[in-house]
């Protein structure tokens, strides 16, 4: 009966978000050049999880691109531009900050949920300076994708269920979660200061210094480098690249240094694209990852993607350790209502040295996102 019921209440949840008049926030301009703008967006999933014993089906927010709402101010200095972003998430439950044990409240905001306040720079010679929170310069590196499949499936695989502890072969919740044994590496957002090369070539250069500003009693304090590169003309090709490095000081906690990156090359004419990423955390473990994506306009609604992937990590958890996930998705785009409707099938698997066997986990997240 439950899962009848949340069932239907994610049909109802679409069913609102095809009836809803496509629209995006207003610009609202001054005789100066200035320019205030708010959007935001709306991302439901139903979530079903399955650990091996148990299957637990709820309805969640997508961590993969949660709901959130925000607004842009910009003016413009003759050649230059003064920027201020605001950003916070809904903080409605998410899918990866939920268990079997407990689903947690259906809206829960706090001012970590505070995505951007952030005051930006940006220069005709110099490039663009910025600070407050927001971006790291690694931020996003291990996301380079050209799939289109990014709300069902990204190098984040996590993110579908992070919460969720891998059951034994006894039955027996153990203490290793999805999202202690699946990481990107990615890069984060604290209260920082940072640089933006202009555009050589293709190439940027990033860098920046930060601290979490945001949690309390947190001393957490990291500084980053970034380098990208993107280039839609290679002929055919499109190509897409990045590579970061992280160093991570907090009291209490051994120091470390990440290094991400990813790289993702289309095929304009025939919509193939493949994504690979992996990163390496000195005082852990390591992964790799690798994705085939497919996109086609193959109905009059919008762009119709689907991707394959795999994730392959090690010593994430413990030393001699190892976290594999494989994965199906497809995104329909529903240009007209500025809607992403989305399928995703992932299957996650775990080891390690000890006596401890563990059973196999997947989850379908099944959704729509709605950008205003």
């Amino acid at each position: 009966m439950s899962t009848k019921l949340v069932l239907r209440s994610s049909a109802a949840v679409a069913a609102v978000l095809l009836a809803a008049p496509a629209f995006a926030g207003p610009t609202y301009t001054n005789d100066n050049g200035g320019s205030f703008r708010w959007y935001g967006q709306f991302n439901p999933s139903f979530q079903s999880f399955d650990d091996g014993t148990d299957d637990y089906n709820r309805i969640v927010d997508n961590s993969g691109s949660n709901s959130r709402i925000g607004f842009w101010v910009e003016q413009a200095y003759g050649a230059n531009t003064l920027r201020f972003n605001f950003e916070t998430a809904f903080s409605f439950r998410a899918s990866d900050g939920i268990n079997q044990t407990t689903k947690g409240d259906a809206v829960s905001w706090s001012r970590t949920n505070i995505r951007h306040v952030d005051f930006q720079f940006e220069t005709a010679n110099y490039g663009k300076f910025s600070a407050g929170q927001g971006s790291m310069a690694t931020d996003g590196i291990a996301y380079a994708d050209f799939s289109g499949t990014g709300l069902g499936a990204s190098t984040s695989v996590a993110d579908s269920a992070g919460g969720y502890a891998f059951r034994t072969s006894a039955g027996a919740l153990s203490g290793v979660t999805v999202g202690d044994a699946f990481t990107d590496l990615d890069g984060s957002r604290l209260g920082r200061v940072r640089y933006d090369s202009n555009n050589y070539a293709g190439f940027v250069f990033s860098a920046s210094y930060g601290t979490d500003i945001l949690a309390a009693n947190n001393d957490r304090e990291t500084y980053d480098v970034a380098v990208r590169y993107s280039n839609d003309e290679l002929g055919a090709f499109a190509l897409d690249a990045g590579i970061g490095a992280a160093w991570t000081e907090q009291t209490g906690r051994q120091d470390r240094r990440d290094v991400t990156g990813s790289i993702s090359v289309l095929h304009k004419d025939t919509g193939l694209s493949l994504s690979l990423a992996a990163g390496d955390r000195d005082i852990s473990g390591n992964y790799a990852y690798a994705k085939l994506g497919y996109s086609a306009d193959l109905i009059a609604a919008g762009t119709t993607s689907f991707s394959v992937d795999y994730y392959d990590g090690s010593d994430l958890v413990s030393n001699g350790d190892s976290s594999e996930s494989w994965g199906l998705a497809a995104v329909q785009k529903i240009d007209r209502y500025n809607v992403e409707a989305y399928l995703a099938y992932r299957d996650y698997s775990y080891a390690d040295t000890s006596a401890t066997t563990y059973q196999d986990a997947n989850v379908i997240l099944a959704g729509a996102r709605w950008k205003f």
